[in-house]
């Protein structure tokens, strides 16, 4: 496919590695002293790269090249964050507050629903392992946001092929908004669906 793609120097470059460290996606590697887009599919076309060359050898230019390959993006700054010790966010779509989310989406598809209370992420230190990961999050406020969700959260299951629901919240009462208002779009939703409640302890551990 014809795309925008980055262009580098190699004449120019002066191999300080720069732009390999701003590109988020891991497409340009040092190369016997110079920068080189070494994954073609790795580059979404953006130009992260190119504020911070002191040379000038970064350039835009539209040529055949493979499609920008999302997923294999997130698989290697997966693999990489794991190979130096640092957590992998487990988010699996944007946005994630209940307020904004559409009541149909693609990634809703055969999806496994987490409901949490926005505490829990904070005072649970393990989150995205133990209770994100392969889900599609869905978080909110009953208390800040002033609202009963129970409708966009019916919707949302009504519309959508959802396989589980998982409710996460803090044991403060204000949180029992939250719950009422999933266990009500359960069952609003006349859909027969696996479904619990998790509930985080103040100091972070886990008591239902």
């Amino acid at each position: 496919m014809i795309r925008q793609i980055i262009h580098i120097d190699e004449e120019k470059c002066n191999g300080c590695g720069i732009c390999a460290n701003a590109c988020h996606e891991g497409a340009i590697d040092i190369v016997d002293g110079k920068a080189k887009l070494v994954r073609e599919n790795f580059c979404d076309g953006f130009g992260d790269c190119l504020p911070g060359c002191p040379t000038g050898a970064i350039t835009f230019e539209e040529r055949e090249a493979p499609a920008y390959d999302e997923e294999a993006v997130k698989k290697s700054q997966e693999i990489k964050a794991k190979e130096m010790g640092k957590p992998v966010s487990r988010l699996m779509q944007w946005p994630c507050q209940i307020k904004l989310l559409p009541t149909k989406a693609d990634f809703y598809d055969g999806a496994k629903l987490l409901i949490a209370a926005d505490c829990t992420a904070y005072a649970y230190a393990n989150m995205h392992e133990d209770f994100m990961k392969g889900k599609v999050t869905l978080i909110g406020c009953p208390k800040l946001d002033d609202i009963d969700y129970t409708d966009k959260l019916t919707e949302i299951i009504e519309e959508n092929d959802i396989k589980s629901v998982n409710i996460v919240r803090m044991e403060v009462p204000c949180c029992g908004g939250l719950q009422r208002a999933a266990e009500n779009a359960l069952r609003n939703s006349g859909k027969f669906i696996p479904w619990q409640v998790v509930t985080i302890s103040r100091n972070g551990e886990i008591l239902i």
